[in-house]
């Protein structure tokens, strides 16, 4: 009993699930992706198998509309199941069981499928996918995509039932040879009064984080961490982990001044964040000195 959209963005290849449900939880169910293979979404009375089996199919090289076909006719009651299927070419598929509990149906796009049940009204899948390609057209990061899916499920009612739970997960391109090493973004909210919102905050926060990643896409194009800090501290104000460590940063590499005014920031937000760095003296690690936290304790 839940609205989803599983995508794979036709600019980078990533794939991309985002779920709400009035379910606890809703993130270690629903949304099944590996890098470089595709993207699932099973849900209703929901099969979690046609995760796991619907990724060893499409590792195989099976489309998004055989897998969904192979998935319907091997089970018991496919009447009650709810599926939605991107493959590594980007060819989308879904099923709608017709004993799913409406408002319930779904819309498959290029490159897309929107699907729920047990929604308000049955406005809420096409408004997922107007959404959607309206953020693409648009030139929206996919992440920003995703989450506009979402908030226009919740604009048209959403799940009957309420909110309880969300989920984003984005894993990459490209196959892995460890499968997490692939995965970009799994932020879940399991419990809470309205999910949809707090998904937002938190993926934002990640990709305040993720700026600051010398792995991220960011810093790959080229862009130095400083250049880097001002958009993550703008995206996610709060994110005084990032703050602290960048203060640490700048005093190691022996900008004392410029570390000591971003450390007086975090030990301003939080006293406690002066004894971290006193314990990272005290270890003797990331540059940390006993003299030079001395200076930054100042």
């Amino acid at each position: 009993m839940t609205y989803s959209i599983v995508a794979r963005d036709p600019q980078t290849g990533r794939f991309g699930v985002a779920v709400q449900s009035h379910y606890l939880g809703v993130g270690p169910v629903v949304p099944w992706l590996e890098a470089g293979v595709g993207a699932i979404a099973t849900q209703a009375s929901v099969n979690i198998s046609f995760g796991p089996m619907g990724l060893e199919m499409l590792r195989a090289g099976q489309s998004a509309d055989s897998v969904v076909a192979a998935l319907v006719a091997g089970d018991e009651q496919p009447a009650i199941r709810q599926l939605g299927v991107v493959d590594s070419a980007g060819r989308a598929a879904a099923h709608t069981g017709a004993e799913c509990i409406p408002a319930c149906g779904q819309l498959v796009g290029d490159g897309f499928t929107v699907q729920g049940n047990l929604l308000e009204r049955d406005t809420c899948w096409p408004a997922m996918a107007a959404a959607y390609e309206r953020g693409l057209a648009e030139g929206a990061p996919f992440v920003e995509r995703l989450l506009r899916a979402m908030e226009a499920a919740e604009a048209e009612g959403g799940d009957v039932r309420g909110r309880q739970s969300a989920a984003i997960m984005v894993v990459s391109a490209e196959l892995q040879q460890a499968p997490w090493r692939g995965r970009l973004m799994d932020m879940r909210i399991e419990d809470h009064p309205d999910p949809v919102p707090e998904l937002r905050r938190i993926v934002t926060m990640q990709l305040a984080y993720s700026l600051l990643d010398e792995e991220g896409d960011a810093a790959k194009a080229g862009s130095s961490a400083a250049e880097r800090y001002e958009p993550a501290r703008q995206l996610s104000p709060d994110a005084y982990e990032l703050v602290f460590w960048r203060g640490v940063e700048l005093a190691a590499a022996g900008d004392v001044e410029g570390g000591k005014r971003e450390l007086q920031i975090a030990f301003a937000a939080d006293s406690r964040w002066r004894t971290a760095l006193q314990h990272l003296a005290d270890a003797r690690r990331e540059g940390v000195t006993s003299q030079l936290a001395e200076l930054l304790l100042a």
